[in-house]
């Protein structure tokens, strides 16, 4: 069987055809979130209705890192290697630092407490970047039904000062992030709103002075499902979850093949030896499967 779907020809030198899809843990609820760390040979995930982070690693197998973890959904790496989590139930973002204290980077804007932050990247300045939904407060299923005090924003906390923007304010609700490899182009994923039918899709804008957005218009419309976690390959290809697998979307918006996958696919990394590994969270497993092509890295 291939779980390979082609539609251009370059796709099919991203992909190996011996390589299988495998899943590495299964038996969750919902899982999000993946982070691969090299210098400890893991990958870090969340159960967000079960209230875990999980440890997955290729010599020692499924174990818990952290329990509870106040329904933690994204996770990324800062500059340092340290962990940054967005925790719905305390509606912040938190850094673990070396010695394992937490951090709090966010958990208010303007005086009003957050909805419950999703998903984080980490710019090459240092600069922590978060999508600010209301899926934790909206049910008890990744959180606990709550008000919410803020629209659902896109804010950047400065490295030095620790100041927070929101630097994207029209969205129903912002979902993934992902930056292109030079940092030049953000994109974000819009899921909508609980309950409503709103539209979805992934939009793209031009990053200026580091933090200036401009552009935003539509650069891609999943199809089966929705975009909610994305990441970069090093030649800028867009690989997004979906509802049959992952799509691989070219720099200029054309769909070029896709992983198919059993399950919803939430969230995706790239990881392994040489970046050369795609990690898939998809509703009750993590699966995973090598690629002819490497995950971007940061910029110096």
């Amino acid at each position: 069987m291939s779980f390979f779907e082609a539609e251009d020809k370059v796709f099919s030198t991203f992909v190996l055809g011996n390589a299988p899809l495998k899943t590495l843990a299964t038996g969750f609820d919902w899982v999000e979130g993946p982070v691969w760390f090299g210098d400890h040979d893991c990958l870090l995930f969340s159960d967000i209705p079960n209230n875990r982070i999980h440890r997955w690693s290729p010599t020692t197998g499924l174990s818990t890192f952290r329990e509870p973890s106040h329904f933690s959904n994204g996770h990324t790496r800062d500059r340092e290697g340290r962990l940054v989590s967005c925790e719905h139930g305390l509606r912040r973002v938190t850094r673990t630092e070396h010695d394992g204290s937490i951090t709090v980077i966010a958990d208010r804007f303007e005086g009003k407490r957050l909805n419950s932050p999703n998903d984080v990247i980490v710019a090459s300045d240092g600069a922590i970047w978060f999508s600010d939904p209301h899926y934790g407060i909206a049910t008890d299923y990744e959180g606990t039904k709550s008000a919410q005090e803020l629209p659902c924003n896109v804010y950047r906390v400065d490295a030095g000062s620790g100041e927070i923007r929101a630097v994207l304010t029209d969205f129903n609700c912002p979902n993934g992030l992902c930056f292109s490899p030079d940092e030049k182009r953000l994109y974000v994923a819009d899921t909508g709103r609980m309950f409503t039918s709103d539209p979805q899709h992934i939009r793209a804008f031009d990053v200026r002075a580091g933090w200036t957005l401009t552009g935003g218009d539509v650069f891609h419309v999943i199809d089966p499902g929705c975009a909610d976690g994305m990441r970069v390959d090093e030649a800028g290809n867009l690989w997004s979850s979906a509802r049959d697998g992952v799509h691989c979307i070219a720099p200029d918006g054309r769909r070029l093949g896709k992983i198919l996958v059993p399950e919803t696919v939430s969230n995706i990394c790239f990881g392994g030896r040489d970046r050369h590994r795609l990690f898939i969270t998809a509703t009750t497993s993590v699966y995973a499967v090598s690629l002819a092509i490497r995950g971007a890295a940061r910029p110096a």
